[in-house]
């Protein structure tokens, strides 16, 4: 069955739509995000933005959708696990690489803290659900390891990376140790598995 033409010219401008909507918020951060940018960078009407996603708040929660996708496909396929040490291991290396690589993620971590903004809430409620839905698919039938809250140290690993990816992309360290080349970054990597199979006892 062929596909309706107006479908296809729909669908290609809703993703041009998205990437100028990307575009404007890595260049202008939220101060200078709104209808009208994301307008302009797409070359069209302003008004198709409110027919295709029904104003700035749909707007973001397509962008939301786009970067919960972005995640998902960075953290590599939610094959199941053999155990939660090789899940944390999966989840915080696979975290860790995607968020150095994404400028524009790293931007968007910052303003969580520095600007909660509710549009930003959304962002972030996307990207936490995309990590929740693909640690659900890998973690498949394990069961909970007895006496050891592994959300808990899973966010505090989360946690720790984010501020690491931050401060190298700022100022190259932190705490007086390099953050600059990928020797730095494998020493992370080494140090972020050497606690995962220490707590998991692997």
């Amino acid at each position: 069955m062929a596909t309706d033409p107006k479908s296809r010219d729909r669908a290609k401008t809703e993703t041009a739509i998205v990437a100028a909507a990307r575009e404007v918020l890595a260049r202008d951060g939220f101060q200078g995000f709104g209808i009208n940018a994301v307008a302009r960078a797409a070359g069209c009407d302003k008004q198709l933005i409110y027919r295709y996603f029904g104003g700035l708040e749909g707007l973001v929660d397509a962008l939301g959708a786009d970067f919960a996708t972005w995640l998902e496909d960075s953290l590599g396929p939610a094959t199941p696990a053999a155990s939660y040490g090789e899940l944390s291991e999966r989840l915080i290396l696979g975290f860790m690489d995607a968020l150095r690589g994404n400028v524009l993620v790293q931007r968007i971590t910052a303003w969580e803290i520095a600007d909660p903004s509710p549009l930003v809430a959304r962002l972030t409620a996307a990207r936490g659900a995309a990590m929740v839905a693909w640690m659900a698919r890998t973690r498949g039938d394990l069961a909970s390891p007895a006496g050891l809250d592994a959300p808990a140290l899973n966010i505090f690993l989360i946690a720790g990376v984010q501020q690491l990816v931050l401060s190298s992309s700022a100022v190259g360290s932190f705490s007086g140790v390099p953050l600059a080349s990928e020797a730095d970054w494998d020493r992370v990597r080494a140090a972020a598995v050497r606690i995962i199979r220490a707590v998991y006892g692997e």
